[in-house]
């Protein structure tokens, strides 16, 4: 009785997704631009001073946090 109420159950619902009205058409507004043919050179007037950090060693820091080490990774005497 489960099967069947379940297979009654799969074609109801294929059919009623497959009545439904999908035709609708969506109209999108265009806009015409034209091509620009003069360019003017930008300026930068401000420049910021940035500071930046040297190391000692290429990486260090990444190097520093992937070689951790657990408990669990020291031998132990059996």
């Amino acid at each position: 009785m489960k099967t069947v109420a379940t297979i009654f159950f799969i074609i109801f619902i294929g059919t009623a997704a497959s009545a439904q009205d999908t035709n609708e058409t969506v109209k999108v507004d265009t806009i015409e631009m034209g091509i620009v043919t003069q360019t003017t050179p930008s300026v930068i007037k401000e420049r910021m001073q940035e500071v930046a950090r040297l190391y000692k060693f290429k990486n260090s820091r990444i190097k520093k946090e992937l070689s951790f080490a657990t408990k669990r990774n020291s031998p132990k005497m059996a």
